[in-house]
């Protein structure tokens, strides 16, 4: 039998548990993997709490847009894997669980030196920073503003936008600014007199600014940046209409994503782990990721993680 986690009504993260059932087949195209970790993302917790709900919505549901683990099945017309290889990859509301089928070319090889918890954790934020930083053309010599920088989002994005020759600047609470150095961003505290302080490290202004919180951060970026194009919000759509500025829309793909898991697996870029939770421990990975405290990500693993 195989584990799932499902929720049959929206609500808090009680609603969350445990079913069993026969595995799912691959059918053609597809793969089957035997998962070992998932990442938990705020994404995750909105569908959960109705936030997406629609009159049609039926139940029950499942969670989970990223995994890593075992390919312990194939279907007919697959070709580049075998039973056994390690991947990590990415779906959409089916991760929590012990087994998850996708069509093969939505996972990539795991490399060896990249652990089981990351290499779950990588595609949402990975993916997310990735692709937002190309279409807001941030490049060498350039100053990119990260709102948030602390979370998961953010700190992909300050350590890509280095990696790409930019000076960052990003905003998070006093707590979270030696994170926020080690990463190679100059931390701002946010709050009353943000645009003050950002004029202060920036009195040149800023070229590009990302926008993974939504609300009030917009005010600072259109304060200090000449080019609405290149304001990006990530989660709110109504603050991205009233203000005449990008709403991003995060793309993936198989090649990023392995573009992503090789950086992370040579120490370009880090992805910390802040905690980890058994499958069964869904509801209180919820209400961790639910506190918004801390930095890096939150982890479903299948008892068989290192």
């Amino acid at each position: 039998m195989a584990r799932r986690v499902v929720f049959t009504a929206y609500g808090g993260p009680e609603v969350l548990h445990l079913v069993n059932d026969d595995p799912p087949r691959p059918g053609p195209g597809d793969i089957r993997v035997r998962v070992r970790a998932a990442g938990v993302n705020p994404v995750d917790c909105k569908i959960r709490r109705g936030y997406f709900a629609s009159p049609g919505d039926t139940f029950p549901q499942t969670l989970g847009n990223e995994f890593a683990g075992v390919v312990d099945a194939i279907g007919p017309a697959v070709t580049g894997y075998t039973v056994g290889d390690e991947v990590l990859g990415f779906t959409t509301a089916a991760a929590y669980a012990d087994y998850v089928v996708v069509p093969a070319d939505l996972v990539t090889t795991k490399p060896l030196a990249l652990p089981w918890t990351v290499a779950g954790a990588l595609s949402v934020v990975g993916q997310t920073a990735y692709h937002a930083l190309r279409t807001l053309r941030v490049g060498t010599g350039e100053t990119l503003l990260v709102h948030g920088a602390a979370g998961g989002v953010g700190t992909m994005a300050v350590q890509l936008a280095r990696h790409l020759g930019a000076r960052v600047i990003g905003t998070a609470s006093s707590a979270h600014h030696d994170y926020l150095r080690r990463l190679g961003a100059i931390p701002v505290a946010y709050g009353d007199g943000l645009i003050d302080r950002l004029r202060a490290v920036a009195p040149d202004g800023v070229d590009a600014a990302l926008d993974p919180v939504g609300g009030d951060a917009v005010l600072a970026s259109l304060a200090l940046i000449r080019d609405r194009g290149r304001i990006g919000v990530l989660v709110d759509d109504e603050t991205a209409t009233a203000h005449g500025v990008p709403r991003l829309r995060p793309a993936r793909s198989a090649a990023t994503l392995g573009e992503l898991a090789a950086m992370v697996a040579a120490g370009t870029l880090q992805l910390p782990i802040r905690r980890r939770y058994p499958l069964d421990a869904a509801a209180d990975a919820h209400r961790d990721v639910e506190t918004g405290h801390g930095y890096g990500k939150v982890v479903l693993t299948m008892d068989r993680s290192r």
